[in-house]
């Protein structure tokens, strides 16, 4: 099995292409050990010293360490990890996780779905190349509420991605979008 890597825009996330699918759909973040619970692959990846949060895509994962450790002391141990994991045969996942729920006027929802739309078309797949994910949590009074996930998550950049990327493609897309604002899980 070989397993590729790959670079985020946040230089404590290293992405991992195991090259098969991690996920059927969605998508799963894991901030820490007990959170990870509900996955084998992620609890295993907690298991090495340094590893600070573990997030699944559909076909990658991507692992975010702490300042103390090095990329190139813990990227052997992910890459063993995730390979070891892939060659047991057990499941990614071993329950399924209940998404949260969405905040949106029912007034607004054709909007709502407007938006959804554009960013499952033109968001998701920039921000999964990353190595991350970015999720819909609710629509109110023209402020859109994203969750960023993976790599994005504490990302030096996102910021910088949500206002002035995110936003402005909503803004012209969808003029009842007045701002965008990123929330917590």
């Amino acid at each position: 099995m070989f397993i590729e890597t790959d670079v985020t825009p946040n230089p404590a996330t290293l992405k991992f292409l195991p090259g098969r699918t991690v996920l059927a759909e969605g998508s799963a973040d894991f901030s820490d050990a007990e959170a990870a619970s509900i996955s084998p692959l992620a609890s295993a990846l907690f298991e090495l010293a340094g590893v600070t949060r573990v997030f699944l895509g559909t076909d990658f994962v991507s692992v975010t360490k702490d300042d103390g450790i090095l990329w190139p002391a813990l990227k052997p141990q992910v890459l063993g990890a995730i390979m070891e994991h892939f060659l047991s045969g057990r499941p990614v996942m071993a329950s399924e996780a209940v998404a949260a729920a969405e905040d949106v006027d029912p007034a607004d929802r054709e909007i709502a779905e407007q938006i959804k739309d554009l960013l499952d078309a033109r968001v998701r797949p920039a921000v999964a190349g990353d190595g991350g994910d970015i999720i819909f949590r609710g629509y109110r009074d023209g402020v859109v509420r994203l969750h960023m996930q993976g790599a994005c998550s504490g990302c030096p950049s996102s910021t910088a991605t949500l206002k002035m990327g995110i936003e402005n493609l909503l803004k012209h897309y969808v003029p009842e979008v007045k701002a965008v604002e990123q929330v917590a899980a």
